[in-house]
């Protein structure tokens, strides 16, 4: 007999593209749907990345080193330094995405039925990095009338176990937009210290951050050295999704060591997308400043609007391009399928992404989405509506 895995037949579907197949019915009834579901930027990339490899023209493309191109590396090393994170090429290494970083350090880091603790609501393909690797989450709820803010230490603490391998951060957040304070992650890194485990640091909204303070990294933290894994990514950064590059960064030599053995196993990362990431390396401080004003600029529409509708409630986010808003529906899942099945304002609907998803509690996230504003403010105008209407007008509508 036939059969898949167990794996197989455990791996959640994505709450983000798994309407795909609804939204495309819809688009094909002649429906433009506005794609609120997807962290993809319509911002363009930077054009010292696009140049990159317009100006690449090898005869031949062989594998690049399994740790990345070395002068990438190098590059990579001092965009890092220039933002006091001290680090060198010998303690980068290249990555097929973010996504592939944080495989590769659970991976490295984690036996069989070992725990990770982490922040709830969080990026949902953690909860399929740890399927992966036999790895058990053990999430710590946040809660969206602080806006999602790191709980009191003791909640996390509450948590670890003998079997507690580390904590994952997300700082700027996804799927809240959450930005943590220094002095929270200070006392997260105490505990690090305390317990004798890892932070993984996903930090690919870093440039995202709307406050007047530069972002804060945990490879800041003092006396952390050993304990952090920053895993990092151009998608975001640099609009640069397509091309599947991140970086796993750490002083830890072992830890590196090991990442290396695992890189060799896959032998490389794109090459022309380590070319133009490098490329992007060069990208003016301009770009970012115009980026970082059009996302405050979306942000701030997105938040007014919600709040206007009667019965939601989203909190204002200080980074990344994302948040979390409570609506007056019964189920936010069967909400986002009406949205693309029985809905349509002016032949306009919304595509947003249900929250359960990000959740590893049962029953929490049931009435929230994740908006990403990552639409220009003409069409975010247009989705809000659409949204506003779609809210007085569904069956499953709580108030």
């Amino acid at each position: 007999m036939l059969t898949l895995s167990n794996k197989a037949n455990s791996m959640p579907a994505s709450p983000i593209r798994k309407l795909v197949p609804f939204a495309e019915a819809a688009k094909k009834r002649g429906v433009k749907v506005y794609h609120l579901n997807i962290g993809q930027p319509d911002i363009a990339s930077p054009k010292e990345a696009l140049d990159a490899v317009k100006n690449a023209t090898p005869s031949l493309i062989p594998y690049p080193h399994s740790a990345g191109i070395e002068t990438y590396r190098e590059g990579l090393a001092k965009y890092y330094q220039g933002i006091n994170i001290n680090v060198t090429a010998d303690e980068i290494n290249i990555t097929t995405g973010g996504s592939e970083a944080l495989q590769i350090a659970l991976a490295i880091t984690c036996n069989p039925d070992d725990e990770v603790i982490v922040m709830e609501p969080f990026y949902t393909n953690y909860n399929s990095f740890a399927l992966q690797n036999d790895v058990i989450l053990k999430p710590v709820a946040t809660t969206i009338e602080n806006g999602f803010a790191l709980p009191d230490m003791a909640e996390i603490e509450k948590r670890i176990t003998p079997k507690t391998k580390g904590i994952i951060i997300c700082n700027p957040g996804n799927p809240t937009g959450t930005l943590y304070t220094k002095e929270s992650l200070v006392k997260l890194g105490e505990i690090a210290i305390k317990h004798k485990i890892f932070i993984y640091s996903d930090e690919v909204y870093r440039e995202f951050c709307y406050t007047d303070e530069p972002h804060f990294s945990c490879m800041h933290l003092k006396g952390l050295e050993q304990n952090v894994i920053l895993l990092d990514s151009v998608s975001k950064r640099y609009s640069l999704c397509g091309v599947r590059i991140g970086a796993i960064v750490s002083k830890n030599k072992e830890v590196m060591k090991a990442v290396l053995k695992y890189a060799q196993a896959r032998l490389c990362s794109p090459a022309y997308g380590q070319i133009a990431a490098e490329g992007a390396l060069n990208t003016p401080k301009e770009y970012f400043q115009a980026v970082r004003s059009e996302y405050i600029q979306r942000r701030d529409f997105t938040i007014e609007a919600l709040n206007k509708m009667e019965g939601v409630f989203s909190p204002k986010p200080m980074g990344a391009f994302y948040t979390i808003a409570k609506l007056p529906v019964d189920d936010s899942d069967k909400f986002a399928q009406w949205l693309l099945e029985d809905f349509e304002y002016e032949k306009q609907t919304v595509m947003v992404a249900p929250a359960a998803g990000f959740y590893a509690t049962p029953g929490k996230g049931t009435n929230e989405v994740r908006i990403a504003y990552v639409l220009k403010i003409d069409d975010l105008k247009a989705a809000m509506k659409c949204l506003e209407v779609a809210l007085k007008q569904y069956p499953g509508r709580t108030i």
